[in-house]
């Protein structure tokens, strides 16, 4: 079977762009683990493209791209070739939702989430909106002139439409006009930053790990510096958490993540991450399984097994 695996920022989807090393560092270190658990099923393949600039992946067989390439066009041919894609793109900008689109009519099994269902992750008050229609506890947001009257506390400033934590600001005080064009306001909810890392189906989903998100307030920003992957108990009150998000967003397929908040009250839902996110690089050693393994009808068929029981996870610490 051979699989094609494109991650867009090493992968050639920025050619002569100034790239920051973190970015490199996340994006590299998300492919290399995918195509690696790739390779170690049986009958598997992998083909991928890099960047020119930066190194090509340890495992898989590589296509280097280089500026006056035309990436789109050169993936296409990879995905007409293959018996399945598995992209990993940021879905802020429709990067991912383009990218899927253009796979499935090239490719008869994309591993990722419905077009539509991408799109709408890719807002944050969308997002929050869906969840709540669902009954799932979400941390409102708002736009600043939906703002409730007389709210006051610590805010959280970000983009509607974003991934990671770019552009997140947090302010002291009520937020007052003008915000940048297309930023949303939440309230910060008090409590740990987390995520869980889902296999999802149409509706169907298994929650594989509960990870600790590591957040670092600095000048007014929160940035995110590395994940403790497994670092709490799966219970069934993270469970039923993750199911509620699978069945509110029944369009989720693959591996996806899910940020929350830690609370005393329970799990409260920040977004959610409809690719594979940081977490996957120590999801193997978590388990200490191939996660792939028993995703190989899946990516195959489409098919989400019902899941062998798995040990607790050991606390992996990954920082990109």
């Amino acid at each position: 079977m051979l699989v094609f695996v494109v991650e867009t920022v090493t992968g050639g989807g920025a050619l002569g762009a100034e790239l920051s090393a973190s970015l490199i560092a996340e994006g590299a270190l998300m492919r290399d683990t995918l195509i690696g658990d790739l390779e170690d099923l049986p009958g598997v393949r992998v083909i991928t493209t890099h960047d020119a600039r930066f190194p090509a992946p340890p495992r898989g067989t590589s296509t280097a791209l280089r500026l006056g390439d035309d990436p789109r066009s050169i993936w296409r041919l990879m995905a007409q070739e293959a018996d399945a894609c598995w992209p990993i793109a940021p879905e802020s900008g429709g990067v991912l939702e383009a990218l899927v689109r253009d796979f499935r009519a090239h490719c008869r099994r994309v591993v990722a989430p419905q077009a539509e269902t991408i799109a709408l992750c890719s807002s944050k008050s969308r997002t929050a909106q869906a969840l709540a229609a669902a009954g799932v506890k979400v941390v409102p947001t708002w736009s600043l002139d939906a703002l409730p009257e007389g709210m006051d506390g610590t805010f959280v400033v970000k983009p509607d439409d974003g991934a990671g934590g770019h552009g997140v600001r947090i302010l002291d005080h009520r937020p007052t006009p003008p915000l940048p064009a297309g930023h949303v306001v939440q309230p910060f909810i008090t409590g740990e930053a987390a995520s869980l890392t889902l296999l999802c189906q149409s509706g169907r989903t298994h929650v594989l790990t509960a990870n600790r998100q590591h957040i670092a307030r600095v000048d007014g920003t929160l940035r995110f510096t590395g994940v403790t992957v497994g670092a709490f108990p799966v219970d069934d009150a993270l469970r039923a958490f993750g199911e509620r998000v699978g069945a509110a967003l029944p369009g989720l397929h693959g591996l996806v993540g899910v940020d929350y908040i830690a609370t005393a009250e329970g799990p409260v839902a920040v977004e959610v991450n409809p690719r594979l996110t940081t977490s996957y690089a120590g999801l193997r050693r978590a388990l200490a399984v191939n996660p792939l393994a028993f995703m190989a009808e899946f990516i195959r068929d489409g098919v989400v097994p019902d899941l062998p029981h798995l040990p607790p996870a050991l606390p992996v610490d990954i920082v990109p």
